[in-house]
């Protein structure tokens, strides 16, 4: 292990298997409090895109530019990012990300045109959670060989599930405090919660993980980015993730305004308004999904469990396109729809770390995360785009659906037969 990424210790002693246990459970929960800091910027957003466009006064395309830059940043330069953290350790670059992250909230609630929005929110707050998502889960598939998918699905499950903690009270204040308090206010908790979550971060000692690491290892050489993209597996999984990004990142930033458009936004379901408490099920089982289809891919295989995961989206959002006057379906069937869409963020890192080894983990999952930034930019403004050229939702649901299905017979006929000989010949 190269030294200049050991952690520190106040001694020499290797840790038992019990400390080490201990730790790496502790490790996990403090990564997970990061990712539920950083978690509203892109699953609140849908909450903020109507007082956002009325304050500035902007159609919602040009508004959904924001979204796809936070997407984009957090994204494109994750493999960059991904070295710093392998370089200066986690604690240091996490804590930084955690307070760009709320910071840009801050900075957001004093933009007076589309111009300051996307440096606060988009810029600012792209930068500060992608420093954190890359390498929080670039951390757990170290700490642990033994659960990979388990590992990196729980602490997505912190991004995915952590604005369920904030979605009501985030609409709560809009209604009461208006859009800039709202930002100022919450901007600051993310950050505070987040930088204290960070502290405690450290990298592994992998020799002190004992045969579950080794085990988990061997077979596996450890690749470093530039060897891993001569591998066409790498680029179909990133064609893969490029193409669930898309499906996803389209309900998860339009989903107020298709919802309005079908008429949900001013029912009433289970005695509670019908978008928050969609979007509060949402988080839940987007959040759910990531450390449960996690373990079933540790047991069943990864590819497996991708195409189960991906056909049930996409058959989800079919009946939900098919039921879209009904309200109380719309709330139910939108759970669903981001249940077979979370687990990406479980099933494409644990999958890549037991193709190209744990060495590069961080860096190499940065550069397979950059799919998520493309999705955004078709799933944000170019479906919005697609709407307002088609005057519908329908065309859009469509191509969205159309991905699901391809991704899961591509998990099951291209992506599980290319890495079974990938791994049978060790070579790129």
């Amino acid at each position: 292990m190269n030294s200049r990424i050991q952690p520190m210790h106040d001694d020499a002693a290797m840790p038992s298997p019990a400390v080490v246990a201990h730790n790496r459970w502790l490790q996990l929960g403090l990564g997970l409090l990061c990712m539920m800091a950083i978690s509203s910027p892109q699953y609140v957003w849908t909450l903020l895109t109507k007082p956002l466009s009325a304050k500035l006064g902007v159609p919602l395309p040009e508004l959904q530019v924001t979204f796809s830059m936070l997407i984009i940043l957090q994204t494109f330069f994750s493999p960059f990012q991904g070295k710093l953290i392998d370089r200066f350790g986690p604690r240091l670059l996490i804590s930084l990300g955690t307070v760009m992250s709320g910071l840009s909230w801050v900075l957001a609630s004093m933009a007076t045109s589309t111009s300051m929005l996307y440096l606060t929110y988009g810029l600012i707050g792209g930068l500060g959670t992608g420093i954190v998502y890359v390498g929080v889960v670039g951390l757990m598939v170290r700490w642990f060989p033994d659960r990979r998918g388990f590992a990196a699905g729980a602490v997505a499950a912190g991004y995915g599930m952590g604005a369920i903690v904030t979605t009501f009270p985030i609409s709560a204040s809009l209604a009461t405090r208006g859009l800039d308090a709202t930002l100022w206010i919450y901007g600051i908790a993310f950050a505070i919660v987040g930088f204290v979550a960070s502290q405690g971060l450290r990298v592994p000692r992998d020799a002190a993980l004992g045969p579950a690491s080794a085990a988990a290892a061997s077979g596996v050489t450890n690749l470093r980015p530039s060897q891993m993209m001569k591998s066409p597996l790498f680029w179909l999984m990133f064609a893969m993730m490029t193409m669930m990004s898309t499906s996803g990142l389209m309900v998860t930033s339009q989903m107020a305004t298709f919802a309005a458009d079908f008429g949900i936004t001013k029912v009433v379901v289970f005695g509670m308004a019908a978008l928050p408490l969609a979007l509060t099920i949402d988080r839940f089982t987007n959040g759910l999904t990531r450390p449960l289809f996690g373990w079933v891919s540790d047991r069943f295989g990864r590819e497996n469990t991708m195409f189960f995961a991906f056909a049930l989206e996409g058959v989800a959002m079919a009946l939900w396109l098919l039921t879209r006057d009904n309200a109380v379906l719309f709330v139910l069937l939108s759970g669903v729809v981001f249940f077979g869409w979370g687990e990406i963020f479980s099933l494409f890192p644990s999958t890549l770390t037991d193709t190209f080894g744990t060495r590069h983990a961080t860096e190499n999952y940065g550069w397979l995360y950059i799919s998520q930034g493309i999705g955004s930019i078709f799933g944000g403004p170019l479906a919005a785009l697609l709407h307002q050229h088609a005057q519908s939702w329908v065309p859009v649901f469509s191509v969205a659906i159309t991905l699901d299905i391809v991704t899961a017979l591509l998990a099951l006929f291209a992506l599980k037969p290319m890495r079974t000989r990938f791994l049978k010949q060790g070579t790129v």
